[in-house]
């Protein structure tokens, strides 16, 4: 009989937002994940990155501009840089759960690259807020000097937003299925994974954050997922979310999910 097959998306919450509040969270978290894997489900882990790779982009960043002699970080590896540490943090908090329940199992965590499309609409409308906030003169000249799209954020300062393109092929899929086949459970595509093209040399980089649900979305398909869980800081899905007007939904339809989606819900 075919095990059933889970894909696990953490959310801000499960992780935290620095280093020891990631420690303590991601043992609480491994427990509700040994859970399933005690009931005999293979599962995948995903996650969520954005104060992470902010906090990484912004220190290397501030690094080199202090030091000479180094150069700032490319987003694409700081996302890299976020995913070997978040998932070294899971895998060795799910490891010692799964070892003090008696479950000897194997967790792995791989650095997940994920194309996207050079043409994606996304790329002209920059949305994703990242890094630190700035102060208005800080940010005009990051605009000229290197290019990048900032946004006024609510009287808060200014901040850098990229692009959030939609995934298209997660390049390790491979390697996730076959560590899934052999018994392994696979920490993959953090924060989304890496957005990279997909050129005749090769994957390159891009400056962009792809959103870890669509991806984890993505992944869920390609693998033949029973089960998409994606772990928030909200009860249930609503439509007319935050407002007087707010409705839980326990369960809907395809048609219904389509209609909500129509709505801008």
């Amino acid at each position: 009989m075919a095990k059933k097959r889970l894909v696990l998306a953490l959310g801000h919450d499960a992780l935290g937002t620095n280093l020891p509040e990631q420690k303590t969270a991601v043992t609480k978290t491994a427990k509700a994940i040994a859970d399933f894997i005690q009931d005999g489900w293979q599962v995948v882990i995903t996650h969520g990155n954005t104060p992470q790779l902010g906090m990484i982009h912004t220190a290397l960043n501030e690094f080199a501009k202090n030091h000479e002699g180094y150069t700032p970080a490319p987003m694409s590896v700081c996302s890299a840089m976020s995913q070997g540490y978040i998932g070294y943090d899971l895998q060795n908090a799910l490891r010692e759960e799964l070892l003090d329940r008696g479950i000897r199992k194997p967790v792995s965590t791989i650095i997940t690259q994920v194309i996207v499309d050079p043409r994606d609409p996304a790329f002209e409308h920059p949305t994703k807020p990242i890094g630190n906030f700035l102060s208005e003169e800080d940010a005009k000249r990051l605009v000229k000097e290197k290019g990048y799209a900032v946004v006024e954020d609510a009287g808060r300062g200014w901040r850098q937003v990229v692009a959030s393109p939609i995934p298209k092929r997660i390049v390790e899929f491979d390697a996730v299925r076959d560590l899934v086949e052999d018994g392994y459970v696979v920490v993959s595509t953090g924060g989304g994974g890496v957005p990279v093209f997909e050129t005749e040399n090769g994957y390159v980089g891009t400056p962009a954050v792809i959103d870890k649900d669509r991806s984890s979305a993505l992944m869920a398909s390609e693998l033949g997922a029973d089960m998409l869980v994606i772990l928030t800081a909200v009860e249930k899905v609503c439509i007319n979310f935050n407002t007087p007007e707010q409705e839980q939904i326990s369960e809907m339809t395809v048609s219904q999910a389509r209609e909500y989606i129509k709505q801008g819900q």
